[in-house]
Order: C-alpha cells, then structure tokens, then sequence
C-alpha cells in the first residue's frame, strides 16, 4: 500500500494559516498598523476603498526594510520581533509570531514599497497568493507602503461570507480606534472611499479620544492615575450620569496592547456600584 501521508505546499499550508489570521478586512488593517507602530513610525496613513475588499492601504515612515527583510518578510515565521523562547517573556511588540504577512499574501494580491532611511533605492515586491510574482529596485519614501488590493479573490466561498459594506468598515473603525487611542504620539489618519473618517495629529491620550469620539465627551472624562509596586494604571473613566445602554466607549490597554475581558469589565462596573442607573454602561479608557 503506498504512503498516503504528504507534506502540504507553502501555498496551501498558508491558506489554511490565513483562516486563522486574517478573518476579515479589519484584520489585515490590525496587523498592517501593528507593524507600522513597530517600526517606530509617527505617521501612519490607512486607505481603505470598498470597506476593504477592494484596497487597504497602510503607509509609515518607520525604519523600512532592506530588500532581504522585505523579501523574508512574506515567509511564515520569520520575525524582527524575537529570536529565542526566552523573548516571550519581555515582548514589547504588537506581534512576534511572524505569520501576518504570509497570511495576508496568501489570501490577496500585495504590493509593498519599502526603504530604510539610509538607502538611496527601495524595493517593490508584488506578490499575488503566495506566489512572487515581481521584486526589483524602486524609487520611494523611506518606510513601507503596503496595497493588498482583491482580499480572498482566490477564496470565493471566504469572501461571499464577509458582511454588508457597513459592517466591515465597523470592524476597521474598531481596530483601527483600538490601535490610535493606545499611541496618541503617533499621528494617523483614515480614508474611505476617499473621505476623510479620521485625521489625528500626535498629542497626549486626553486629546486622542477627544480626537475620535468627539469634543462632547471631554467634560465626561475623569482623571485615573495610581500606581502601586505591582502595576501602574492611569486613564480615564466616564461620569456615572453620562452612561449609555450600548457598548462602544470601553477600552482597556495592557503595555498598550487592547485587551477585552470580562474579569476586567466586571472589576469597572463594580466600582459603579449604586450608582449607575439600571443596564447602563459607563466609559472607560484604562492604561
């Protein structure tokens, strides 16, 4: 009886990565803008067209990368973020596992212009379902610029189930709020379908939220800042009278990473005790 047992070519062993990673256009938009705050950008621009399914856009002036990196990138499980086990243990990245990237090629056509600052020449890469398709010297703006035009367009059955125009662009609003609102220092803006949505210049964390949920809500803010010899936490919560029924102004951070869970959404509403009126949910953007 023959073997039956084969090992899958890297175009499949990525597709079946990308269902993990990339489940919609707002996770290509999440991973996208992590690694642009990992190069040290301060200027990070997301362009979206047709609420993602036709174009993301994400373009940084961060460190870029040399032709090599750029190339390695796309490979699964290659990184900058780590290089042994013990690294996991003091992760001051948004990523580390090294598979974004090849997971997003292998499920979309991208199109990445990068240079480091010290090179004359960058390099443009063009890759169209994990197949390298064009990599050769170009002319561009130190940092990465990177298209992924045509998500799922070799998934069909992936890309019938995405939902209506509106609710993906929901979903990109929603990274892309989670991301912007841990590092005001960075300066973003947003565009759909060639509107502006967001235009945010560096600031402190007070004018960051100002900045996406609108100058009502400044006098809504109280002031949170302790510090014990385990943990700092500082931020703001919202005044009890000020509470909504629906969710949607609740974030907690973690070394600035966005994290949801309800041991910690039930410690907030606690100390709301009495005097929140009936199912209501307050504000709150903790660090």
């Amino acid at each position: 009886m023959p073997d039956i047992i084969k090992l899958l070519p890297d175009s499949v062993a990525n597709q079946i990565a990308a269902g993990e990673v990339i489940q919609r256009p707002a996770s290509v938009v999440k991973e996208l803008m992590e690694n642009s705050v990992d190069s040290g950008a301060l200027n990070i621009d997301v362009i979206i067209k047709d609420s993602g399914r036709t174009l993301i856009q994400v373009i940084d002036n961060g460190s870029g990368m040399s032709e090599t990196d750029a190339r390695l990138a796309f490979e699964r499980h290659a990184t900058s973020k780590i290089t042994t086990a013990h690294d996991l243990f003091a992760i001051t990245t948004k990523g580390f596992r090294g598979e974004a990237l090849a997971s997003i090629a292998a499920v979309a056509m991208v199109e990445l212009r990068t240079r480091k600052e010290e090179d004359e020449s960058g390099t443009l890469l063009v890759i169209n379902g994990s197949k390298v398709e064009a990599q050769e010297p170009c002319s561009c703006a130190a940092g990465s610029n990177f298209s992924v035009k045509n998500l799922f367009f070799n998934i069909p059955a992936r890309r019938k189930f995405l939902k209506s125009d509106n609710a993906e662009m929901r979903h990109i609003i929603n990274e892309f709020q989670k991301i912007v609102i841990a590092h005001p220092g960075i300066r973003f803006s947003l565009i759909h379908n060639d509107s502006d949505i967001y235009n945010l210049p560096q600031g402190n964390s007070r004018q960051r939220i100002i900045g996406v949920f609108g100058r009502q809500i400044n006098n809504d803010l109280i002031t949170l800042d302790t510090t014990t010899t385990l943990i700092t936490i500082s931020g703001f919560i919202g005044k009890p009278e000020n509470a909504r029924r629906t969710y949607g102004e609740q974030f907690f951070f973690v070394n600035n990473r966005f994290m949801k869970h309800p041991y910690f959404h039930k410690a907030v509403i606690e100390a709301y005790q009495n005097i929140l009126p009936p199912e209501a949910i307050p504000s709150y953007f903790i660090f």
